[in-house]
């Protein structure tokens, strides 16, 4: 068995980990108060500063949810995911491209050994409300509501019964009505919702929250990686060498995880749409990854809640939206998507790939690129267009070579520096699809954008040209183990 498989054996490994986990028993109101905490002590990523990368945090007492607990920020830290998926932080990207080569399909168990439904909560209950049994903090007092921001939702395609797991973000609207933002295009359980809506039928959907962190992390994979019939649970299995236990629904034709600490059981109903701050009437949705809030959606689909299923003495999981939390999830399958593509094409040259906090994991990467032969000239930037390939909501690739470290900004803007000529390598790609979530890319902002979403893709060239190599050697430094000079410092 794996050392972690679930979110309680998580917090177990961060306790035993120096700087890695924090708890308060000082009482926490989840409207704002949460989220505001936590900016401070680990949130990092694009949140706005004073903020910085920290240790995951558990509220053990929040206002409103007697007994409940509230964990944040459990991978908001690329070193402790390192330490959650027992791998090296820098090798993350290459960790997830191998597990969705080597995929473990998922096994079902029966719902006698499924500690997920130790609790059942039944819609039909007197009193029912998944507001007072889900502790959903909000990030701002500005959102819509409160939102579920680590939901895995797994539903199955009513025409080929095909699975996949993805992660939304949701609001809970009422007593059983959650609505729920599918990107248009970008994810599997949309064109599910889309067979069902044409039939005219609800579609059956789980949402587990509170699980494995190699579940969290895989179910962020998006084609061309994971294509529709690429269910990423099996890549979980991939990363934990054992397949991620499943167990059949109460009150739907569906599956959830079986050791997740909550389980909502519910349909997305044809036909039916929610405006998403009709509650708040702010206009605003909560703050996504860019660092900005998101705009309330005016229509979205809605969920209408069966049941809930927990664990007994449930621990809730959140995620502020702009955090370095989002990075991890996001940017890591982001690197093993671009590895993916690019070793098919050019094997070996791409030596590591880095998607940064400052683009929330998503707009921007960074590729070391080693040239071996004079020939490999200009192959670098082939390799920029198949990252482009790989994950369609980039924008901007940063090449560097081999003696640069892609992880650390400052040598990254060096190379910028002292390798880059903004006349010839700078290679600008107007006109195409990005990300409708990041501000810059709207009409209002450029008469040259014709759509939201559409931005100006940009390759920075900060490679040295093969034939002037010798003329750009950096110092050279004597290797040593300075241990033996400090031998308690933290090297």
């Amino acid at each position: 068995m794996s050392k972690v498989n679930d979110l309680r054996s998580a917090l177990e490994l961060l306790k035993t980990l120096p700087g890695q986990l924090v708890e308060t028993d000082v009482e926490a109101d989840p409207v704002a108060e949460i989220s505001g905490v936590y900016r401070y002590v680990g949130a990092g990523g694009t949140v706005e500063r004073p903020t910085r990368e920290g240790p995951a945090m558990v509220f053990n007492n929040v206002k409103g949810h007697p007994g409940a607990k509230v964990v944040t920020g459990l991978l908001a830290s690329r070193k402790r995911v390192g330490a959650l998926l027992d791998c090296p932080p820098e090798k993350l990207g290459f960790l997830l491209k191998d597990s969705v080569d080597n995929p473990i399909p998922p096994v079902t168990i029966p719902n006698e050994q499924a500690k997920c439904q130790e609790v059942v909560h039944l819609a039909t209950d007197p009193g029912f409300d998944v507001r007072k049994l889900v502790p959903a903090p909000t990030n701002t007092e500005e959102d819509a509501g409160p939102y579920i921001t680590m939901g895995m939702c797994y539903a199955a395609s009513p025409e080929t019964g095909i699975t996949d797991i993805t992660i939304h973000r949701m609001c809970l609207q009422s007593e059983d009505e959650i609505s729920i933002y599918i990107m248009p295009g970008g994810r599997h359980i949309g064109a599910f919702f889309n067979e069902a809506e044409a039939r005219n039928e609800p579609l059956p959907i789980s949402i587990s929250i509170g699980v494995d962190p190699a579940i969290e992390i895989a179910a962020c994979f998006e084609p061309p990686t994971t294509p529709l019939g690429y269910d990423e649970l099996q890549a979980a299995g991939a990363i934990r060498k054992e397949p991620v236990q499943l167990t059949k629904c109460l009150t739907i034709n569906g599956k959830a995880i079986a050791n997740a600490e909550y389980v909502i059981e519910g349909e997305i109903l044809p036909g039916r749409r929610i405006r998403e701050d009709v509650n708040s009437n702010t206009g605003k949705a909560m703050p996504e990854f860019p660092g900005y809030n998101g705009p309330a959606n005016p229509a979205l689909p809605v969920i209408k809640v069966k049941a809930v299923t927990t664990r007994k003495n449930p621990i809730m999981q959140s995620c502020i939206g702009p955090s370095e939390e989002h990075v991890s999830m996001a940017g890591i399958p982001t690197e093993a998507s671009i590895l993916f593509m690019v070793e098919r094409a050019m094997p070996g040259m791409v030596k590591n790939v880095y998607c940064c906090s400052s683009g929330g994991g998503k707009f921007i990467a960074i590729l070391q690129f080693k040239k071996n032969l004079a020939s490999d000239e200009g192959r670098q930037r082939q390799a920029a267009l198949l990252a482009f390939s790989a994950f369609a909501e980039l924008k901007y690739v940063f090449l560097v070579d081999e003696d640069v470290d892609p992880f650390d900004l400052n040598d990254v803007i060096w190379a910028m520096t002292t390798r880059f000529q903004a006349d010839t390598d700078l290679i600008m790609l107007p006109g195409v699809m990005s990300h409708p979530l990041n501000p810059c890319n709207n009409p209002a902002y450029s008469p040259n954008i014709r759509t939201r979403g559409i931005a100006t893709k940009v390759i920075f060239d900060c490679t040295v040209p093969f034939d002037q190599k010798d003329r750009f050697q950096r110092a050279q430094f004597k290797k040593l183990d300075p241990k033996k000079w400090l031998p308690d410092f933290d090297f």
